[in-house]
């Protein structure tokens, strides 16, 4: 995510110390620049000076090559990006001068190892914009610029980034066939070219088993990869007999667009981190767990790698949070979340701990999305965007006035969807109203630990016991 929102980038190495030289002042011949696309395509530019062209230069240059029009010029940044880390650049930034620091920033924000980080090298993309509302792009009518973000969920879903119940990815992998192959295919057709271009380029690869492998070779189409063929072709079919005649270009985009909106993690920037295990056994042995951390304009959403379903969902009105810096050696950044809980019928506070070298971003995106939401409440009244409701009704809305322990929020929603939190699984701490511990465990912080909130303070403090 963008750095600087939360101390800048660190400095640039000088000329003398830095293992991969220093930036050449003399470089202002026109040289070759590939601005890579959600996908493998790439637009090729030729840039003059390029040690110190900035990012909104070459924005005016991709859009020209992409006929990109001014009205959706916000819907797209330019990404720093590589599988270790990605960073969504602002205007001012020289992409050119970052790719020089991006073994810093790798020391910085990853637990990489050395080997890993002095092989790891950053693409720059030009990709879907965190800071650009979901209800504007659905104003889009750009045939293009609905394409490239088509390309982009299509490809967050495949990689399972999106968690989605079955109905979802069905659903959507059927208007990824509609749109590649066309619609109104006989079924012996439409089967044969689905065993041609295989599951795994319309489903997601931990559904479609995308791994491979001896075993899924002899299983072939029998037991759950027939199920999901018939299920993808049945859904196929719905698609070609809804009209009579061929369907505009824009209407699978925009279809395949509003579903992945109705996913409340769709727009969001991803950090990698983990969380702790509940105790387990006789021995109550724990341990960590993997996950992506979701962040968008509207909250912040923790998915649990292997699983590919949600672990907790919330809303900015429904939490307070934190970043704190490791003290002592061993530790670890840690991002907290607090958030409205249960334990045995009593209501709590709970904290849930992430730890994760990038918590600092996590942090500061989050305070920069909060600004953006209370800029945007301070000025005319905007409308909420209908298909994000999935988790609960913001605060400040009418019956929520008085949202205090004594007039609580809604429960979050436990239910079989992967979209809906599951709270229960996770490992937290608990403090009810009054201080008293309900579990042994105690965060490495004063009572006045949190000091940042999304709405005015509606929780109780932190309190830790003495002694």
């Amino acid at each position: 995510m963008e750095v600087d929102e939360c101390g800048g980038f660190p400095p640039e190495p000088s000329e003398g110390s830095s293992q991969r030289g220093s930036v050449a002042s003399s470089v202002t011949r026109a040289q070759d620049v590939l601005v890579y696309l959600v996908g493998d395509s790439a637009v090729h530019l030729c840039v003059e000076g390029v040690a110190c062209v900035s990012v909104q230069e070459l924005g005016r240059s991709v859009r020209e090559a992409l006929h990109i029009p001014d009205s959706a010029m916000d819907a797209f940044a330019f990404w720093l990006s590589s599988p270790l880390l990605e960073l969504q650049l602002k205007p001012k930034h020289q992409p050119y001068k970052l790719c020089r620091q991006w073994q810093d920033l790798l020391y910085r924000f990853t637990e990489a190892s050395e080997e890993d980080i002095s092989q790891d090298e950053p693409c720059l993309q030009y990709r879907r914009n965190v800071f650009h509302p979901k209800s504007k792009e659905l104003q889009i009518d750009d045939e293009g610029v609905l394409r490239l973000l088509y390309d982009e969920a299509r490809v967050n879903i495949l990689a399972g980034r999106f968690p989605c119940d079955p109905e979802t990815w069905t659903s959507l992998g059927a208007l990824s066939f509609a749109m590649e192959l066309g619609v109104g295919l006989d079924d012996q057709k439409a089967t044969a070219a689905l065993r041609e271009k295989k599951l795994i380029s319309f489903l997601p690869a931990h559904v479609s088993g995308g791994g491979g492998g001896l075993f899924s070779t002899l299983r072939g189409k029998g037991g759950r990869q027939a199920g999901l063929e018939h299920n993808l072709l049945e859904e196929y079919r719905k698609i070609s007999t809804l009209g009579s005649t061929p369907p505009e270009p824009t209407q699978h985009l925009r279809q395949y667009l509003s579903t992945c909106h109705s996913l409340p993690y769709y727009g969001c920037a991803f950090f990698s981190g983990e969380i702790d295990k509940p105790a387990q056994g006789i021995l109550h042995r724990a341990g960590r767990k993997a996950v992506n951390v979701g962040i968008s304009l509207e909250g912040v959403y923790v998915m649990d790698i292997k699983e590919k379903h949600v672990l907790l969902g919330l809303r900015f009105s429904e939490l307070s949070w934190d970043h704190s810096y490791p003290e002592g050696e061993g530790d670890s950044h840690i991002l907290w979340l607090e958030f409205d809980g249960e334990e045995a019928g009593t209501p709590v506070n709970k904290l849930l701990k992430i730890y994760s070298k990038q918590a600092e971003l996590m942090s500061g995106l989050i305070e920069f999305c909060v600004e953006l939401q209370s800029a945007a409440e301070g000025g005319a009244a905007t409308e909420t965007d209908s298909d994000v409701s999935l988790s609960h009704q913001p605060a400040g809305q009418a019956g929520n006035s008085d949202r205090g322990r004594g007039g609580r929020r809604g429960k979050l929603r436990r239910q079989s969807s992967v979209v809906c939190s599951r709270v229960h699984t996770l490992n937290t701490i608990s403090y009810v109203d009054n201080g008293k511990e309900i579990k042994r465990l105690k965060p490495k912080r004063a009572a006045s630990f949190f000091t940042r909130q999304a709405q005015p303070p509606t929780y109780s403090s932190v309190q830790v016991e003495q002694g």
